[in-house]
């Protein structure tokens, strides 16, 4: 505890449970809201869950514009051009619902709202002056922690390549969360942002950066997901997983808000510039690889998550019980369809070298990662990932 330093910034108002959608009007007069820009992903009026969220604007009469341009790995022009419908709508308040992508796209619209100029002009650090337009999230997905975040990460068409805006002006006004909008997720839907939650928990915790509340959050993050994922796969109308995993991303997002995330993350980011793998299912199947190459930095980290999961380490010591983790991790992908290796990804092998450069310069996790990487190693990373050596 001496040697530990930390700043917490955390906020955003949180409204969660069943039926909590109904709220949403209240909520948007009560941030100063009076005419909402909407960025929802696409697939929500498939599933119904559109009409489920403008309802309650419609009976609050208040007016709305719905933008659905939004691709599961977005570039930065979608955000400049929703920011332009926007300003042209005269919107004072911006909802997001959907998917990670769906939230960062949002948060991006609200910045650009009152600071202006375009989103590739705020990628990196510190580079937002103005707090933006109040903004509420609305996940439907149980994954990536947004609603929570100062970060919105967006493919940068120029380098095809992923960066994030990040700053404390990106955090939500309101993190609406509503477990009843995610039982209509898929099965494989629900799976890789299922492990991408549990990434951000699993790395949050043994992050560099790591300390007391970011461990609090993490490891009810890995106990509420590694027990509930299972469940909510198996059968998407079980409510109490839903809840539970939309709890659980909720304080995963928590965690790597406080704490950050690791090399996964920086080796998922070129999955998605280069090859379009949505981020979720990129950082699902190359954890179990990852942590492997970890395990050696905090092995007694490892072993408690292992704990965590409910693996008996009773006589281990805390390399062993460590190794558990890696077996429980390749159990709980394999449970849940995810892939095990790149090459059933159709990455082209020969790309890996480049792939590795690109995962390097993703600084902030690189530097948060227990064990810092050499570009030969992360190579290796990348190659025991495309052909299943664990």
């Amino acid at each position: 505890m001496k040697t530990q330093s930390f700043t917490i910034t955390q906020p955003t108002r949180i409204r969660f449970g069943v039926n909590a959608i109904a709220d949403l009007g209240d909520l948007v007069k009560q941030a100063g809201g009076s005419r909402v820009f909407l960025v929802v992903d696409p697939g929500l009026k498939q599933a119904g869950i559109t009409e489920k969220i403008i309802a309650p604007l419609k009976a609050a009469a208040i007016p709305f514009d719905i933008y659905d341009r939004i691709d599961p790995e977005p570039g930065l022009k979608l955000a400049d051009a929703g920011a332009k419908l926007a300003k042209k709508a005269g919107a004072d308040c911006v909802v997001g619902a959907g998917g990670g992508s769906a939230l960062d796209v949002a948060k991006a619209i609200s910045i650009l709202l009152t600071n202006g100029g375009k989103a590739e002009d705020y990628l990196g650090l510190g580079k937002i002056k103005k707090l933006g337009v109040p903004k509420i999230m609305i996940p439907t997905t149980a994954g990536t922690g947004a609603e929570v975040t100062f970060t919105a990460v967006f493919i940068n068409e120029k380098t095809k390549s992923k960066g994030g805006m990040n700053g404390d002006p990106l955090y939500p006004d309101v993190a609406l969360l509503d477990p009843a909008l995610t039982v209509s997720l898929p099965p494989a839907v629900t799976a890789a942002t299922g492990i991408d939650a549990f990434t951000h928990a699993l790395e949050a915790y043994t992050s560099t950066q790591a300390h007391r509340i970011s461990d609090m959050y993490a490891l009810e993050a890995i106990d509420l997901i590694s027990q509930n994922l299972g469940p909510a796969y198996a059968n998407g109308n079980n409510l109490e997983a839903r809840s539970a995993m939309l709890m659980g991303s909720l304080l995963g997002g928590k965690a790597l808000a406080t704490a950050g995330v690791g090399l996964v993350h920086a080796m998922a980011y070129p999955m998605g510039g280069m090859f379009n793998i949505p981020h979720g299912l990129a950082n699902a199947v190359l954890l179990p690889y990852v942590v492997d190459y970890n395990l050696m930095a905090c092995p007694e980290k490892f072993a408690t998550v292992a704990e965590v999961m409910g693996y008996d380490t009773d006589g281990l010591n805390a390399r062993e019980a460590a190794e558990l983790l890696v077996e429980a991790i390749v159990q709980l992908n394999t449970d849940v369809g995810i892939p095990a290796t790149l090459a059933e990804l159709d990455i082209p092998r020969e790309k890996i070298p480049e792939m590795a450069r690109i995962a390097l310069t993703v600084t902030r996790p690189v530097e948060n990662n227990p064990r810092r990487p050499t570009l030969e190693e992360v190579i290796a990373v990348y190659e025991r990932a495309f052909d299943g050596i664990i």
